[in-house]
């Protein structure tokens, strides 16, 4: 077992943090890990990238293609992480709708986690907001029915996220 894997299963969320930024070397083995299924490594490896990454992180740049690729394959907690991850990235045309239509697949499914769904939803409203013309899919996105699943906070924030997105068009 690696280090890596060691702190990824022993440590406390500050003791994560701190090693993988005292030990950069062993950044790209959380790369690899993040892209993985191999648990419960994987998805602890993606939320330690998000929390030690910078903002479009020139680390992660390279890898932008495949965390698209890989999130489809996973499961809603470690789709999540990889989608906080690239919610921090600046996206090309061609990534950004990859993207987009994979956040709406995960959005219409009212099984998934309302964690993943409303991390989903946050990159479609960005890409609404800059592409006004993806507007009109907000208003179909947020019938009733895919709010129905959610909680009341969890559906508050939606909202808010409309609001704040139908505001920023006006």
């Amino acid at each position: 077992m690696s280090e890596l894997k060691h702190i990824l299963i022993s440590a406390y969320r500050d003791e994560m943090i701190a090693f993988l930024n005292s030990h950069p070397e062993y950044f790209e083995e959380a790369i690899a890990l993040a892209l993985s299924d191999d648990q419960p490594y994987s998805w602890r490896a993606a939320w330690l990238l998000f929390n030690c990454m910078e903002e479009n992180d020139g680390r992660v740049r390279k890898h932008i293609k495949r965390i698209i690729q890989t999130l489809p394959e996973r499961k809603d907690g470690h789709q999540r992480e990889l989608l906080k991850i690239l919610l921090r990235m600046e996206l090309g045309e061609t990534h950004e709708a990859l993207l987009f239509d994979i956040c709406v697949s995960i959005w219409e499914q009212p099984g998934k986690s309302p964690s993943v769904r409303s991390t989903a939803f946050r990159f479609i409203v960005n890409m609404a907001e800059k592409y006004p013309e993806l507007s009109n899919e907000i208003t179909g996105l947020t019938q009733n029915w895919y709010l129905d699943t959610l909680s009341p906070g969890v559906k508050r924030s939606i909202q808010r996220m409309v609001r704040h997105s139908a505001a920023g068009r006006q």
